[in-house]
């Protein structure tokens, strides 16, 4: 989805009534990840971590809150991942130091091993 990002329209993918379709997480994907995987949280080149029709999901945004709810992370317009291999690289996230904020950018960084 990254190779999108320069390109609004592209990277919202609006249909002609004006909704973005983007990838994401689900609930039950969201679910699985959040209580049967050791993760700290859930990463996406997309502009949120559900699919865009999140909002409109019963319940509404399943992967936000079933993450937070489950003390784990979202990030969110991350670049690069297709270069990332699919396991082995660790991921820092440095927020922003930001009073009683509820979410911040980050300086997300990967480490990958040595092929």
């Amino acid at each position: 989805w990254g190779s999108r990002a320069s390109d609004s329209e592209l990277f919202f993918n609006a249909d002609d009534s004006g909704m973005a379709h983007y990838p994401g997480f689900g609930l039950e994907s969201a679910t699985f990840l959040a209580t049967q995987r050791n993760i700290l949280g859930v990463g996406t080149e997309a502009v949120g971590t559900d699919a865009a029709v999140g909002a409109i999901a019963d319940p509404a945004f399943p992967n936000h809150f079933t993450m937070h709810g489950a003390g784990k992370y979202g990030l969110t317009q991350l670049a690069n991942v297709d270069q990332l291999p699919a396991t082995g690289a660790v991921i820092i996230a440095t927020p922003l130091k930001i009073d009683h904020g509820s979410g911040s950018p980050v300086r997300a960084i990967a480490l990958v091993p040595a092929s």
